[in-house]
């Protein structure tokens, strides 16, 4: 059962089992988050000049759009500030940061009304992370960058949670992935044809669960929840930061949520890094994973 949970002052330990279970936990904002929303603020202002980032869209030849996020979005990923100011995010959730690892963070947008949903600036259909290779113990921590509403956040879908979704996850490949399609964002701009799991059936999403949290307010969430982008009506564009955590023992005891339908091979294992010292996951846990989810769907 997915439930929404204000964090309180419990483990770290404790929060993942729930997380692993089904909840989704809100946590309140500090120094280090405001920091990173801070810094992509300050590269977002710098891409757009002039012009107000949440409304740019309406002033921009959609091409002249995705050539600016193409060059903003690398900057905020491989910024230096990012891999320190995580790590003192996940210290401020209470997090041991020797058993904690954590991939590179992403800036993401959601522009109004159509005007740029593939490439660089992809709209999530309802999809699982699990789906593209994440490892069952993987949670996810996003937050928004400017204000959002119900009309332009993120939504669950509840009723999905350990229910299978017949899905094509089964033909998706993460090395194959990173290595032929992941980059190639050229010629995507109005169709994205890149081959990405998804959902083969009709989805009924009546029961979509919405969570506005403020900037710096990260959400987490286990990999295995059915989530997706709301079609953004709002009139404005939203800005967003994810980045991707899991536990050096929940790998190593094939602990999380419980597969239900993710069939990918391949694994996204080797792109996590130590919240210490920014090391790659020890060579036996690489090895576990890495021809697909050791954990076969029920």
């Amino acid at each position: 059962m997915t439930s929404i949970v204000i964090d309180s002052d419990r483990s770290d330990d404790s929060r993942r089992d729930a997380i692993h279970n089904g909840e989704v936990a809100v946590l309140p904002s500090s120094d280090a988050s405001l920091a990173l929303v801070a810094l992509a603020r300050t590269l977002i202002k710098n891409a757009f000049g002039h012009l107000d980032p949440q409304t740019a869209q309406h002033e921009l030849d959609v091409e002249d759009y995705a050539t600016l996020l193409t060059e903003l979005k690398p900057q905020f990923i491989h910024h230096p500030l990012c891999k320190e100011l995580i790590p003192q995010m996940l210290e401020a959730a209470g997090c041991d940061l020797d058993d904690m690892y954590f991939d590179v963070p992403r800036l993401r947008s959601a522009t109004s009304h159509n005007y740029l949903t593939s490439g660089i600036a992809y709209a999530f259909h309802p999809h699982r992370d699990t789906w593209y290779s994440a490892p069952m113990a993987q949670i996810n921590w996003w937050m928004p960058v400017y204000p959002v509403t119900t009309q332009n956040t993120m939504a669950f879908h509840p009723q999905y949670w350990q229910r299978p979704v017949s899905n094509t996850s089964g033909g998706y490949n993460y090395q194959e992935w990173t290595a032929n399609q992941r980059f190639n964002l050229q010629g995507h701009i109005k169709k994205d044809t890149r081959v990405q799991p998804k959902a083969d059936g009709v989805l009924d999403l009546s029961d979509e669960l919405v969570v506005v949290t403020p900037p710096g307010s990260p959400m987490l969430f286990s990999a295995a929840q059915l989530h997706s982008s709301i079609p953004n009506q709002s009139g404005v564009t939203r800005f967003s930061i994810d980045f991707r955590c899991v536990h050096k023992k929940d790998l190593e005891t094939e602990a999380g949520a419980v597969n239900v339908d993710s069939r990918c091979t391949g694994s996204a294992i080797g792109d996590y890094l130590n919240a210490r010292t920014l090391s790659p996951l020890p060579a036996h846990i690489i090895a576990q994973y890495r021809d697909g989810h050791p954990q076969k769907p029920v």
